[in-house]
């Protein structure tokens, strides 16, 4: 399978997973805001410790809330991590690169690194929370209406056929 196919077939069970939900439109799309904020606000490894909590205060969907901070996995964290220290870096006033990429580099720099990485993920995703949010509000409404016609439809051509 090449990988643009994985790529879509991931998207694809993510979108079913994500419209077959049994629960109101709003509580889906608050649950993947909430995951999609902490998945950029949180290294790997804490997101989930931040998002289902935050869902059960927010009362927003468990399985949103996981599968939102999906958004930084082993192969977008490349992009994704520097993304956030620069903008940190811009909002704080400090350097913008690092002159070395190492482990060791990095922990000479520990809060000269961490604290802007922290500001422009936690910016980051509180930018991209919204519209998160009114994205899958929109496609599970959107689909639910679909199912609504499809199954008006079914009606009507079942009574014609009486």
């Amino acid at each position: 399978m090449s990988f643009s196919l994985y790529i879509r077939e991931k998207i694809r069970v993510l979108y079913v997973k994500m419209i077959r939900e049994k629960a109101s439109p709003e509580y889906i799309a608050r649950g993947w805001a909430i995951g999609m904020f902490w998945g950029l606000a949180m290294p790997l490894g804490a997101q989930l410790i931040f998002s289902i909590p935050c869902s059960f205060l927010f009362r927003g969907s468990k399985i949103g809330a996981v599968f939102g901070t999906m958004m930084t996995n082993p192969v977008t964290i490349f992009v994704i991590y520097p993304t956030q220290y620069w903008i940190g870096s811009r909002i704080l006033g400090g350097p913008h690169t690092l002159h070395e990429w190492s482990v060791e580099a990095l922990l000479d720099l520990k809060w000269d690194v961490i604290t802007p990485f922290f500001v422009g993920g936690s910016l980051l995703g509180l930018v991209l929370a919204i519209p998160t949010y009114y994205g899958v509000l929109a496609l599970v409404k959107r689909h639910r209406l679909r199912k609504r016609r499809k199954h008006a439809d079914n009606a009507d051509k079942t009574d014609l056929h009486r």
